[in-house]
């Protein structure tokens, strides 16, 4: 096992990591009143064996909370909460993300806080629906499309709780550019019909991206900001367009010019969605010069076969995370994989299903 290049250390910005292998952001829904808490911090003390942790989507704001009992990080109460848990991941020798997610139009008024709203960067419905505590599922209401004033309010959002996470102490922050959450929202030209300067042309629609990237970058450092991307992804109703490539390629080179310190692509075609083809991810490889992280469904054996052809320097895993607190030792020592994962207990609110997953020796 000591040949695999996963197990050594690597370099991400300013920060080495133990091993090449990545704990993948996963909405997990246990931060009642949306304050992260003991529940969380242990969850992730647990897994600080991956080289590198990316937390579950976090909003840096009250408009961002779309879902049930997901985190955020914008009050004093929140990042006292992460407190807790990035000192758990460093007592064991780790380093974490924290993952800014603005749910943008992925939301519903029963899950967001008195006085915010649902928005996005047009008033386009998405199809589907979505989970409330209070009255269940529940239609996607029509978003409210960002004025201008909202556009520059949300991006010192993102600044701001970037601050807050330094303060929390992450090692960095991961934009959350995928699954069709707010930043995609804009990059794409069907969830994005605006037409001010950013919506149109690839470059309009890349520009709330880079403005964000750019600010965070500037606040926190840019060894310090990576962001996730999903092209091809089809999550949260976002169908295919025909300049999917070109948009990509553009914004990788308005990354590489800001210089952060990783990009994360997924590919979710291993539960079922479209597969992220290799031409665009060898792209992105190309145009963007620092880490380059790679999801999407792997086995040890896989990911090490990913990594050994240079497409990527890490390699993320999800799911196997939840079921496998020691998900990393159990690779380095051979040890089989549990077999025992509750799909039910994915976004309930207690310890069932999320700290009581037992290591291999236990």
């Amino acid at each position: 096992m000591e040949a695999y290049r996963l197990f050594e250390p690597a370099k991400v910005g300013a920060i080495t990591l133990k091993n090449r292998i990545v704990m993948s952001p996963m909405t997990r829904c246990r931060a009642i009143g949306n304050v992260p808490n003991d529940l969380m911090a242990e969850y992730y003390g647990q897994r600080a064996g991956a080289g590198l942790i990316v937390t579950e989507g976090t909003s840096p704001s009250p408009n961002g909370l779309g879902y049930a009992r997901i985190p955020g990080i914008f009050s004093d109460e929140q990042v006292e909460g992460w407190q807790k848990v990035t000192t758990a991941v460093h007592e064991k020798g780790g380093k974490i993300f924290v993952q800014l997610m603005h749910t943008g139009r992925i939301s519903h008024p029963l899950n967001l806080p008195e006085g915010a709203e649902v928005i996005a960067p047009s008033a386009v419905k998405p199809a589907g629906h979505m989970w409330t505590d209070a009255q269940q599922m529940q239609e996607f209401p029509i978003p409210k499309a960002m004025t201008a004033e909202e556009l520059q309010s949300t991006k010192a959002e993102f600044v701001a709780a970037a601050k807050n996470a330094i303060t929390a102490g992450f090692d960095g922050v991961e934009l959350h550019s995928a699954n069709g959450y707010l930043l995609e929202q804009f990059l794409s030209p069907i969830s994005n019909i605006r037409t001010d300067n950013y919506g149109g042309s690839i470059e309009n629609r890349c520009r709330f991206v880079v403005e964000v990237a750019t600010e965070v970058a500037a606040a926190i450092g840019k060894e310090k900001t990576g962001i996730r991307l999903s092209p091809y992804g089809v999550a949260s109703d976002m169908p295919h367009y025909p300049e999917i490539d070109a948009t990509y390629e553009y914004l990788a080179g308005k990354l590489n010019e800001i210089g952060i310190a990783y990009v994360h692509v997924v590919d979710h075609s291993a539960i079922g969605a479209p597969a992220v083809p290799l031409a665009i991810k060898q792209t992105i490889r190309d145009t963007f010069k620092n880490t380059m992280i790679l999801a999407g469904g792997h086995t040890l054996e896989s990911a090490e076969a990913e990594l050994q052809t240079g497409i990527s320097d890490l390699e993320a895993f999800g799911r196997p995370f939840i079921n496998n607190p020691d998900l990393v030792e159990r690779f380095q020592k051979d040890e089989p994989l549990s077999a025992n994962l509750d799909v039910e207990t994915f976004y309930t609110a207690d310890e069932k299903g999320y700290t009581d997953y037992p290591t291999y020796t236990a």
